[in-house]
């Protein structure tokens, strides 16, 4: 039968867990590349969008004139290259990979651009999940780039723990959705990320709410908004509400994702640069 954990013991438990972390595995990037800052975007569960708001990140960041890049992160559930229309593979040169670069000019590095057929699953364990990320920092030729930004898969498991220990990241967003267990799911991605000593930049709500185009009002059809109140909880200063948009789901399933004009993200991509 299990016992409540009172306050005291989960703090010591999380005190044992910041001493266990082993010192000293943070990873260099390849030789011929220099990454300035570097922006993780997370979420407590899959189906939010997270890739869709890594994917508008990106595209501001580069509009703005910054040399931009996009990790796929998410191993077993690869869909930037699809937002940005990329089917091409990547090639090796020595001992590295190349990325590819998208129509306006950003590089990105995905599973789907290093196997054969894209619509195969890629059924590996966990631990080899982690190394594929960590490769996508250590032996992709990056080049200079002024801000990358990683979209990771859902939840607190390898993958976020390895990027979190090997990538120098300087912030999270978390996207979330109006749902009712939203808090609890916000509350495990902040507790992740102060374990991990990693700033939380901004939380983004998406699917927040559907502008009706006869009467201009907003409908929240997945339930009311409780975005700012979560954020104010939890000590997150900045926040976003994107809303439900057909033209931002057919631009993305026609790979045009670059071509997307919004403004909801501005105050996020304007803190993170």
């Amino acid at each position: 039968m299990s016992e409540n954990i009172s306050k005291e013991k989960q703090e010591a438990m999380d005190k044992a867990f910041a001493r266990s972390m082993p010192e000293g595995i943070r990873k260099v990037t390849n030789k011929d590349s220099s990454i300035k800052k570097v922006y993780g975007i997370v979420s407590g569960k899959g189906g939010v969008g997270k890739s869709f708001v890594t994917s508008m990140l990106t595209v501001l960041a580069n509009r703005k004139g910054l040399k931009t890049a996009v990790m796929d992160a998410d191993i077993t559930g690869p869909s930037i290259p699809k937002a940005f229309g990329v089917h091409e593979k990547a090639v090796g040169i020595h001992d590295s990979i190349m990325p590819v670069v998208t129509s306006s000019g950003i590089k990105m590095m995905s599973i789907n651009l290093l196997v054969d057929d894209e619509t195969e699953p890629v059924i590996w364990r966990g631990p080899v999940i982690a190394g594929a990320v960590q490769q996508f920092w250590t032996d992709v030729m990056w080049g200079d780039i002024d801000v990358m930004f990683v979209d990771m898969p859902p939840g607190t498991g390898d993958v976020p723990l390895t990027v979190f220990q090997t990538m120098p990241i300087d912030g999270i967003i978390v996207v979330t959705s109006p749902q009712e267990l939203v808090e609890m799911i916000v509350a495990k991605a902040v507790k992740m990320a102060a374990k991990m000593n990693v700033p939380i930049v901004g939380l983004v709500e998406n699917m927040s709410y559907y502008k009706c185009p006869d009467c201009g009002a907003n409908h929240e059809i997945f339930g009311k908004s409780r975005v700012d109140e979560i954020a104010s909880a939890y000590g997150i200063g900045l926040t976003a509400r994107i809303p439900v948009n057909p033209e931002f789901t057919s631009f993305v399933d026609n790979g045009q994702i670059e071509r997307i004009e919004t403004n909801v993200l501005n105050d996020i991509i304007n803190e993170l640069l």
